[in-house]
């Protein structure tokens, strides 16, 4: 459910028609988006706008209840998902609720992203910079 405002219309559009356990795809500049799925691409260059600036932007905006990681982001970009555990934690303080993060393997990832409802591609260029962000509700 959409909490603010966000300038970027498509990201706006698809933040505001979640429902509750829907979920919404930021990625780096490699994943492969599946043809079924809408793609929202924010990528310019190598690395603009970074992951954490579009995952900053979209949970400003999205009531979380779940996030989901592919377990290769531990041992292949163990600062990124640090960085990452530590905005989920500060996420969960802001909006008063625990966030679930749940890993699965990369390949599992790329087959989930299938059923989100969008997907949004930042200029990320590190690897497993990934996130599957589940909404919740805001009452």
């Amino acid at each position: 459910m959409k909490k603010g405002t966000v300038l970027n219309a498509d990201i706006s559009r698809v933040i505001s028609r979640l429902g509750h356990t829907d979920t919404v795809v930021v990625c780096d500049a490699g994943l492969p988006i599946p043809k079924t799925t809408e793609r929202v691409d924010l990528a310019l260059t190598q690395g603009v706008p970074t992951f954490m600036q579009v995952v900053d932007v979209v949970t400003t905006e999205m009531q979380v209840e779940a996030a989901i990681l592919a377990l290769e982001i531990k041992q292949h970009n163990p600062q990124l998902h640090e960085t990452l555990l530590s905005h989920i934690e500060q996420l969960q303080q802001h909006q008063g609720n625990t966030i679930e993060i749940r890993y699965i393997t990369h390949e599992q990832f790329k087959v989930n992203t299938a059923a989100s409802q969008a997907v949004i591609r930042s200029g990320e260029c590190s690897p497993y910079a990934n996130i599957i962000l589940c909404a919740g509700v805001t009452f």
